[in-house]
């Protein structure tokens, strides 16, 4: 990669800024500095929304194919350029190369989707049961957004939340998660070689969100916020949109079980638990956080999940054939190593891993529990590292009890060969997402969201463009 062409500033109307970098971002491999980036404060923020505002209008009325147009060829662009993202992506989250390169495809694919969904914006007319007259709808962009993303995917949540918006004819504002900025300015690089408007989007970073984002949130000229992020955040940030009456989208945390039930393939639950677990490691909402297991099959499933996670290879992402990389910061080390000396106390048995990589980066070792408790910290609250917590259970009954026994309802997973077994209980799981003997599911064309403390909307699929949209009524009388 040719750090000389490094984006370090702000996006605001068509140009990066002039600030000086301050902001210090961290390789977590080597918990040294990486790069620097601009910090922005609140004024900073007002210019992007100051921007996005004047490039409404236009940007509204534009022709869907128009907006198509553009949101491909920023799709191309990405892939054009795809091991500059993907080596940005590693270096400053982390994740393995091999998996930043994944992120590289799934995250252009939301602007190929939305763009492919750009001249399917449909209205209806219709005739008046009584009264003669004739009923028009239309769907038009509801106004400037801002979109919060977090930063363990950093492309991905920021095309999903951009693609959608673009693609309805509404302006944005991004504040990408201040770990991982890089990828975030890489992507307005991108927009703007393809020629995006002026003001169409915008990009600022933050080592302060609150005071950044709080006068945007107030301000009446923002119409939309979209964030993705932990529910304890989420709430307060609605707390803030109800002032405004602001529409809100909410991808929050999750705390996803993943059943294996009496009919389940061993191997083929193992495989995916590898998938639903350890992916990004373990930094994923949608990782499975607590591997509810019925007792004839805990025994033989509990030692393939061991064997297999025990030869995974942890280390600096941008080496070859590394499985496992480091978490995110030192902060998040500490607290997936407290979890699982706290399930130990709890009485939980370790199989594999159990303690950090000692030496410089953020590393866990790959660990697998056994005889967790129910009510231990790591089944109670969302992991965010690659630690695998087994409960045994005795019936299908019970797993689901245990798998609804929490706040938030995000994703659920499970295995089962019987179909009967398999479907009714993806039924009674409260979840938005049910991934049904597969690790992984989410994907552009689907709807993406959960249910309870896990969100508010839906993200991807035909829905994701419906969040971005306002519904106009005209009542039409004829002669």
């Amino acid at each position: 990669m040719t750090w000389t062409a490094l984006r370090t500033t702000h996006y605001i109307g068509g140009r990066f800024t002039d600030d000086e970098p301050t902001l210090s971002v961290e390789n977590p491999a080597t918990g040294e500095e990486l790069a620097r980036v601009a910090d922005a404060d609140a004024a900073t923020a007002m210019a992007c929304l100051d921007a996005a505002v004047e490039a409404a209008p236009e940007w509204a009325a534009t022709e869907p194919r128009f907006r198509g147009e553009l949101l491909r060829a920023a799709w191309a662009r990405i892939l054009e350029r795809a091991d500059e993202f993907a080596e940005t992506m590693t270096l400053e989250m982390g994740k393995p190369l091999a998996e930043a390169r994944g992120e590289v495809t799934y995250g252009a694919e939301f602007l190929r989707w939305f763009a492919e969904e750009t001249p399917r914006i449909h209205g209806r007319y219709t005739v008046a049961p009584v009264g003669g007259q004739r009923l028009l709808t239309m769907k038009q962009p509801i106004g400037p957004v801002l979109a919060i993303t977090p930063w363990n995917f950093p492309l991905a949540m920021a095309t999903r939340k951009l693609g959608p918006a673009l693609a309805a004819g509404c302006t944005a504002v991004l504040k990408p998660a201040q770990l991982t900025p890089l990828t975030s300015l890489l992507l307005m690089d991108v927009f703007d070689e393809v020629g995006v408007p002026a003001g169409v989007v915008n990009c600022f970073v933050s080592s302060s969100a609150s005071t950044t984002t709080a006068p945007l949130i107030a301000d009446p000229r923002l119409r939309k916020l979209t964030f993705t992020g932990s529910t304890s955040v989420g709430v307060r940030l609605l707390e803030q949109a109800a002032a405004n009456v602001l529409k809100c989208s909410m991808e929050l945390g999750g705390n996803a079980p993943f059943l294996v039930l009496p009919s389940a393939d061993v191997d083929r639950a193992v495989e995916g638990a590898m998938v639903a677990k350890m992916r990004n490691i373990g930094q994923a909402c949608t990782a499975a956080n607590r591997l509810i297991v019925h007792r004839d099959l805990a025994e033989e499933f509990t030692a393939k999940l061991a064997a297999r996670v025990g030869a995974l290879t942890v280390g600096d992402g941008m080496a070859d054939g590394v499985d496992v990389g480091p978490l995110v910061s030192a902060a998040a080390l500490d607290d997936v190593e407290a979890m699982v000396t706290e399930a130990v106390a709890d009485g939980a048995r370790v199989v594999v891993g159990g303690s950090r990589v000692d030496g410089p980066g953020h590393f866990m070792r790959p660990t697998v529990l056994a005889d967790v408790p129910p009510s231990s910290r790591c089944i109670r609250e969302e992991i965010f590292g690659p630690v695998a917590p087994i409960v045994t259970v005795d019936s299908v009954d019970e797993a689901v009890a245990l798998a609804n026994d929490t706040r938030y309802g995000l994703m659920s997973y499970v295995f089962a060969e019987n179909l009967d077994e398999a479907l009714s209980t993806a039924e009674r799981l409260e979840s938005g997402m049910v991934g049904l003997n597969s690790g992984l599911v989410s994907n552009p064309a689907a709807p993406f969201g959960g249910v309870k403390s896990s969100g508010l909307g839906r993200e991807g699929g035909p829905e994701g463009i419906e969040e971005f949209l306002e519904i106009k009524y005209v009542g039409v009388s004829l002669r």
